[in-house]
C-alpha cells in the first residue's frame, strides 16, 4: 500500500484531526506541511491551490484509489469509508439509528458551533490588530457555553469518551480544539469531565506520536 498524502501545517487543530484517523486506522502517510503566504510553499499558492481551491489545510491526496479530497469532515468521512471496514471509529451496519443520529450531531457541534466560536475567541486573543474588549467577552462566553454542553455529554461516560460506545471519529474531531483551551485563555476549571476527557485523550500512544512527529517536523 502506497502511504496518503496529508497536507498540513504545524499548528492548528484541523489537520491533527486527519493525524488521529490515520493513526488509528494504521494506515501509512506522509505530511506535507504548508505555510500562510501566495508562494509556492503558501496554502494560497498556486501548487497547494491545485489540490485545495479553497486555500487551507487540511487535504489528503491517497495514490491507491486517485481521490483527493479536502475539508477535515469530508476527508474523515473518505478514510472511514474506504479504510474502516471493521466501524472501529463510526456506527456500523448493526448500530441503531439513534446511534448514528448522536454519532452525526456531535460532529456537526463542533464543525458550526464549538469549533467557530473558539477560532474567533483566538482571533480577537491574539491576532486583531484593534482590541476589542467586547468581542474577546462575547467568544469567551460562547465558547464556554459550548464546553457546558460537551460537559453534559461527557458527564454520561465519567469523561472517558464522546460518545457511550467508546473512542471514535467524535472524538478525533473535538480533541484538537478541547485541547487548546489555554492558547484561546479559557479558564475550563468548572468543566470536570471536559477535563478528564482532555487528559484521558492526551494519554493514548497516537496522540503522544502525533505530537513527538509534529514538534520534530516544526524544528527541521
Amino acid at each position: 500500500m502506497k502511504p496518503l498524502i496529508l497536507h498540513g501545517h504545524h499548528a492548528g487543530p484541523n489537520p491533527y484531526k486527519i493525524n488521529l484517523i490515520l493513526e488509528n486506522l494504521n494506515l501509512p502517510y506522509e505530511e506535507k506541511f504548508w505555510v500562510l503566504g501566495e508562494d509556492s510553499k503558501g496554502v494560497k499558492g498556486p501548487e497547494f491551490l491545485k489540490i485545495n481551491e479553497n486555500g487551507r489545510v487540511p487535504a489528503l491526496e491517497d495514490p491507491n484509489t486517485g481521490i483527493v479530497s479536502w475539508e477535515s469532515q469530508a476527508v474523515i468521512n473518505y478514510l472511514l469509508r474506504v479504510y474502516d471496514k471493521s466501524y472501529t471509529l463510526c456506527p456500523g451496519p448493526d448500530a441503531s439509528e439513534q446511534d448514528r443520529v448522536d454519532y452525526d450531531k456531535w460532529i456537526a457541534f463542533l464543525i458550526t458551533t464549538f469549533a467557530p466560536m473558539m477560532g474567533q475567541r483566538n482571533w480577537y486573543v491574539h491576532f486583531n490588530t484593534i482590541d476589542n474588549p467586547d468581542a474577546k467577552k462575547r467568544y469567551e462566553e460562547q465558547t464556554l457555553r459550548c464546553f457546558g454542553v460537551l460537559e453534559g455529554q461527557l458527564a454520561k461516560t465519567g469523561g472517558k469518551s464522546i460518545l457511550p460506545s467508546g473512542f471514535s471519529a467524535v472524538d478525533c474531531h473535538f480533541w484538537p480544539w478541547l485541547r487548546g483551551y489555554g492558547l484561546a485563555q479559557l479558564d475550563i476549571s468548572a468543566f470536570e469531565f471536559c477535563g478528564r476527557w482532555i487528559r484521558e485523550i492526551g494519554k493514548r500512544p497516537e496522540v503522544k506520536r502525533i505530537d513527538e512527529f509534529l514538534a520534530k517536523a516544526k524544528e527541521s
